[in-house]
C-alpha cells in the first residue's frame, strides 16, 4: 500500500512538472483546452500566453522548433521519445521530424558505484570475478545507458553497456504520463483524433521499451554478424552471452576512426571512395538481400578499421522487410522511376492500412506533384532516401498507415546518403545499388517464386472453397430467423439524402401555403353566404379550429427552417 500511494505521490509530482513546462513554452491554450489547468500553479494568466497556430501566424516550422525545444527541457526521457519518434515519417509531419532528428542526448555519466551495484546484481558475482581490469570513466554516456571499456579474465577487451539506474520506471511513468496527455486530446481535438494520437504513442512507446531491454540489442547484432559471416569487408563486434543481461551488455570491443574522421582514415591510408562503395553495398546487403537491416547508420554508429573494413555499432534500431514489404518498396521505386502515378498509388494503398474516407484524386494529384518534382532528373542523381521519405510523407498527409519497418528504410537510406557524401562528394549510390535492384527485380518475376506465391494463393482459394458451404449454410439461417442485417454506405448518400430533405421541405412549404389560402377563402366565402345575425363563424368550435389550423401551421414552418434544409 505504501508503494502504490508512493508511485501515485510520483505520478503526480511529474504530471505538474510536464504541464508546467507546457504552460512556460506557450502551449497553455493546449493544458486549459485539455482539462489539466488544475495541476498549474503558475498564475493563471499564463495558460493564454500561448495560442494555437492560426492562419498568417507562425507557421508549423515554429511551433515544431518549439515541440524540440520542449522536449530539450523535459529531460532525457523525452529526448529520447523525440529520437524515436524522429523514425516515424509515417506517424508525424515531415517538418516535425526534421525539428526532432536535431535531438541530441546531453546528459552526464552517472556515478561509478551505480556501475558496480547494476554489475554485481545482473550478473550475480562480484566484478573481479569477471573483469580482469574496468575503466571508471566511461567511453559514451547516453539518456539510456553509458559504455565502459574492460578486460575479461580470458584478455579479451570488451565494451560493457550499463543502463542508467532507475530510467525504465522514469520512462514508464513518462510514457504513462504522455499517453494520458494523448487521449485527453483526442477528446478534445480532431486533429489529434484524424491521426489517432493516442495510438501513435502507444506504438513509440513499444520502439522505447525495446530499446531498454539490452538482450533484444543483442540478438539484433547477432542476426546481422550472421549475415557478413562470409564478408571480411564488415565487421560486426561479437556478444558475450553470458554476461549479457536486459540492462547489461558485453560485447566485443573495436576501435577505429568514425567515417566522417578525415584526419583519422588518413592517417591509417584508408581510400574514402572504397570505404563509401563498401559501406553502401552492406546497406543494401541487408535492405535488399536479407530484408534485416541497421536502421540508424548515422556517423556514431560506423567506424573504419583496418583492411577498408566497415564496423557497425549500436544496434537497438533495426528493421525487418518481409518479402511483401520488398515487393512493394521494389513497386514504389520502380514508379517513381518510371514516372508512374498509378504505380506508386497502387505501391502506397498496397502496403498501407488506407482510411476509408480517402480521397483517391487528391491522392494522385499529390502523387503527381512529387513526380513532377523527380522529372528528367537524372537517375544517377536522385536520392533514393529522400523519395522514399517524400512518399511516405504523401502518405502520412493521407492517413495512410505504412509498416514502421517500411518507414526506417527511407531513414537509412538518408544516414547512409549523408555519411556517403561527406566520404566522397563524387560518389553515386545508385552505381551500386543498382545490381541489388536488378536482383530484386528478378526474384519479383522468378518462376519459382511466381509458382510458389500462386500456390500459397491456390491453398487460399481452397480453403475459402471448403468454408463456402459452411458460411452459406450460417448465412440461410440468418436469413431464415429475420436477423441478416444489410448495411449499405455510399459515400454520396448523405448528400443525396440532404437535397430530398430540401426538395420535401419546399413541396411541404407549398402544400402549406396552397392549404391556408383554401381555408382563408372558404372562410371568406363562408362569410359572404351566411345570413345576418349568424354566429358560425363566432362560434367557439370555429376560433379554436382556426386558432389549432394557425398553430400547426407555424409550428410546420418553424420545423422546416429549424432543420437548415429548405
Amino acid at each position: 500500500m505504501q508503494a502504490m500511494w508512493a508511485r501515485r505521490v510520483r505520478h503526480l509530482r511529474r504530471y505538474r512538472e510536464i504541464v508546467q513546462v507546457l504552460v512556460r513554452s506557450g502551449f497553455g491554450w493546449f493544458i486549459d483546452r485539455v482539462g489539466l489547468q488544475s495541476l498549474v500553479t503558475l498564475p493563471k494568466r499564463m495558460l493564454h500566453r500561448g495560442s494555437p497556430p492560426q492562419p498568417g501566424g507562425p507557421g508549423p516550422r515554429h511551433t515544431f522548433e518549439r515541440l524540440r525545444q520542449l522536449a530539450e527541457q523535459l529531460g532525457p526521457t523525452f529526448v529520447k521519445i523525440g529520437q524515436v519518434a524522429s523514425l516515424r515519417p509515417d506517424l508525424l509531419p515531415l517538418e516535425l521530424i526534421q525539428e526532432l532528428e536535431k535531438l541530441q542526448d546531453q546528459v552526464s555519466p552517472f556515478p561509478f558505484q551505480d556501475v558496480v551495484a547494476i554489475l554485481e546484481r545482473e550478473l550475480g558475482r562480484p566484478m573481479a570475478e569477471v573483469f580482469q581490469s574496468f575503466s571508471e570513466q566511461p567511453i559514451a554516456a547516453a539518456s539510456i545507458g553509458q559504455v565502459h571499456q574492460a578486460v575479461l579474465h580470458s584478455g579479451e577487451t570488451v565494451a560493457v553497456k550499463v543502463q542508467r539506474p532507475g530510467v525504465a520506471a522514469s520512462i514508464a511513468l513518462d510514457l504513462e504520463i504522455l499517453l494520458d496527455i494523448a487521449r485527453r486530446a483526442e477528446r478534445h481535438f480532431a486533429w489529434a483524433r484524424q491521426y489517432q494520437l493516442a495510438a501513435a504513442v502507444e506504438e513509440l512507446a513499444t520502439a522505447l521499451q525495446n530499446e531498454l531491454d539490452y538482450t533484444i540489442e543483442a540478438r539484433n547484432a547477432e542476426r546481422i554478424r550472421a549475415q557478413f559471416r562470409r564478408d571480411e569487408t564488415v565487421v560486426i563486434p561479437r556478444v558475450f552471452w553470458e554476461y549479457t543481461t536486459s540492462q547489461v551488455l558485453v560485447m566485443e570491443y573495436m576501435a577505429g576512426p568514425k567515417l566522417t574522421d578525415k584526419a583519422g582514415l588518413a592517417e591509417l591510408g584508408l581510400d574514402r571512395r572504397l570505404l563509401a562503395e563498401r559501406l553502401t553495398r552492406a546497406v543494401f546487403r541487408q535492405l535488399l538481400v536479407h530484408g534485416f537491416f541497421h536502421a540508424d547508420p548515422h556517423p556514431g554508429n560506423l567506424a573504419a578499421l583496418p583492411g577498408h573494413r566497415i564496423l557497425f555499432l549500436d544496434f537497438g534500431v533495426v528493421g525487418h522487410l518481409t518479402p511483401e514489404m520488398k515487393d512493394h518498396l521494389a513497386d514504389l521505386i520502380i514508379g517513381m522511376m518510371r514516372r508512374n502515378s498509378a504505380l506508386i498509388v497502387r505501391g502506397l494503398l498496397r502496403m498501407g492500412v488506407v482510411p476509408d474516407d480517402v480521397q483517391l484524386t487528391r491522392l494522385r494529384r499529390d502523387i503527381d506533384r512529387l513526380r513532377e518534382k523527380y522529372y528528367d532528373v537524372p537517375l544517377r542523381d536522385i536520392s533514393l532516401g529522400e523519395a522514399v521519405r517524400d512518399l511516405f510523407s504523401v502518405a502520412h498527409r493521407h492517413r495512410i498507415q505504412i509498416p514502421a519497418d517500411l518507414t526506417l528504410v527511407g531513414k537509412a537510406l538518408l544516414a547512409l546518403e549523408g555519411v556517403v557524401r561527406d566520404l566522397d562528394p563524387g560518389f553515386r549510390i545508385l552505381d551500386v545499388a543498382e545490381p541489388f535492384g536488378r536482383r530484386l527485380l528478378e526474384e519479383k518475376v522468378n518462376p519459382r517464386r511466381v509458382a510458389r506465391k500462386a500456390a500459397n494463393q491456390a491453398a487460399d482459394w481452397m480453403e475459402l472453397l471448403f468454408q463456402l458451404p459452411r458460411q452459406l449454410q450460417a448465412l440461410s439461417q440468418q436469413l431464415g430467423q429475420g436477423r441478416l442485417r444489410v448495411q449499405l454506405l455510399l459515400p454520396e448518400l448523405e448528400e443525396l439524402m440532404a437535397k430530398l430533405d430540401r426538395i420535401s421541405n419546399r413541396l411541404s412549404f407549398s402544400v402549406i401555403l396552397l392549404a391556408f389560402s383554401i381555408f382563408m377563402s372558404g372562410l371568406m366565402i363562408a362569410s359572404s353566404v351566411a345570413r345576418p345575425g349568424s354566429r358560425f363563424l363566432a362560434s367557439p368550435v370555429t376560433s379554436a379550429g382556426l386558432a389549432i389550423a394557425v398553430l400547426m401551421m407555424l409550428w410546420l414552418l418553424w420545423s422546416i427552417f429549424r432543420s437548415g434544409r429548405f
